[in-house]
């Protein structure tokens, strides 16, 4: 049997090897276009701020590591046709330009999505920027070895909050633009106003509620205009967001759903015949809501692509949901969340309850203790858990871990009050801060 995957940086390459795995004379042959193959993209603003050395750091296995494992990874090359009636890809070496056919019985499709550059004057211009690829984080290394000493972030989502970080400890100062009124969005108030806070004790200059109108320059951005007014900068980098590449799937009839990314079953399979689909190209189903949901996140990625491995196999694999867990350091804090925030789940229909505590890391008398709060959000009707977000000091944001297992069992706020965790002075107070807004929403 022989299997093309298209796309070789989590999902594809996760898909490739799992399979592989199971069926040893599998013909495992995966395509991609870029230089690299299984790195990890959620590395590249660490990559940038210099916390990792070389770019070669970010990749999981190489190339030759995948051929000993009698995968065939080719790298710049880009699939730019299936023809599913006669089971080929059409592939094009972008290094020479030459066309060949490749023949598969089943297909992963892998190609992730590509980062938002809007259509505006100058952003085509040398020291504009997205992070997307390694050879994105490349790029902006390279402008900051020329000198740069002023940057705007446009976005203050995730991305823009890791890359304003990496930038700011590079030494150079740094603004960063959001559309919306507050910063991250997607999180609730609590974690917005922790992410704004953090960013000014650290130097870092925030506008929200702000359009900008284009990017000025000549052989180099100079500025970035806004509906208040422009700021100098030498480097630009766009964090504005993803859009998943589905135009190849679509051609051969591949149904994309809701949320504008792939519609896949539970074993990943597309509504096309041993055609499967996984990563940011994909949606994902919310175990909270029932509904399709797209989150573009590394660790989603490979958990599709394992999946999607074992079930184009014939052995059974089912990748159930997603409860919307993620975390982000913005310097010396950490923001997480789990579930949905108390404006989601209102929308979902639920009458909601919410409570806000603020605690502290560890106990009162060890030195060094720092701030932790927790938001938890929950249905009044039954006491089932909807949601939470905590801001702590590094490592101490995993607590969210512990409550996104309860939102996967789909467990209440006496659930959570009485879970047993783990006390030492130097790690807990004596009552956890989790355990505290539990008991306060009980």
């Amino acid at each position: 049997m022989k299997l093309v995957v298209i796309g070789g940086v989590a999902a594809g390459m996760s898909a490739a090897s799992k399979a592989k795995r199971i069926i040893r004379d599998l013909d495992v042959t995966v395509f991609e276009r870029s230089n690299y193959v299984s790195y990890g993209a959620c590395g590249l603003p660490y990559f940038v701020q210099g916390l990792v050395p070389k770019a070669e750091d970010l990749v999981a296995r190489t190339p030759e590591q995948f051929r000993k494992q009698g995968i065939n990874p080719f790298l710049r090359h880009e699939v730019v046709e299936i023809d599913h009636e006669n089971r080929f890809v059409l592939v094009e070496d972008l290094e020479n330009h030459k066309r060949f056919k490749a023949q598969y019985d089943k297909l992963v499709i892998a190609t992730g999505a590509s980062a938002v550059r809007p259509r505006l004057p100058g952003v085509d211009l040398p020291g504009v920027h997205v992070v997307k690829q390694v050879e994105d984080g490349i790029a902006i290394r390279n402008t900051l070895k020329q000198g740069a000493k002023r940057a705007v972030i446009v976005g203050g989502g995730y991305i823009g909050l890791e890359m304003s970080e990496a930038l700011r400890e590079r030494g150079l100062d740094v603004t960063v633009v959001e559309l919306m009124d507050r910063l991250v969005p997607r999180m609730d108030n609590m974690l917005s106003e922790e992410a704004l806070e953090t960013l000014q004790r650290h130097g870092v200059n925030v506008m929200t509620g702000t359009r900008v109108q284009g990017i000025e320059g000549d052989e180099r951005v100079l500025r970035v205009v806004t509906d208040a007014g422009s700021i100098d900068c030498d480097i630009v980098i766009l964090a504005i967001g993803v859009r998943p590449n589905t135009k190849l799937a679509q051609s051969i009839g591949v149904k994309v759903g809701p949320t504008g990314a792939i519609e896949v079953g539970a074993d990943m399979q597309t509504s096309v015949q041993d055609v499967y689909a996984a990563g940011d190209n994909t949606q994902s189903m919310n175990l909270l809501t029932g509904k399709p949901v797209y989150l573009p996140l590394g660790d989603i990625a490979n958990k599709h692509g394992k999946t999607a491995g074992i079930a184009l196999t014939g052995k059974p694999a089912e990748f159930k949901g997603v409860v919307a867990t993620a975390i982000a350091k913005v310097f010396d804090r950490a923001l997480a969340t789990t579930g949905m925030t108390e404006a989601e789940a209102k929308e979902a229909g639920f009458d909601v309850g919410t409570v806000s505590i603020k605690s502290s890391n560890q106990a009162h008398y060890i030195p060094g203790k720092a701030p932790f709060k927790v938001k938890l959000c929950w249905n009044r009707a039954d006491g089932r858990l909807l949601g939470a977000q905590v801001a702590g000091a590094g490592n101490d944001a995993l607590r969210i871990d512990a409550i996104a297992a309860l939102l996967h069992m789909k467990g209440t706020i006496q659930d959570l009050r009485g879970l047993d965790m783990a006390y030492a002075p130097p790690f807990s107070p004596v009552w956890d801060p989790v355990l505290v807004a539990a008991n306060v929403a009980k």
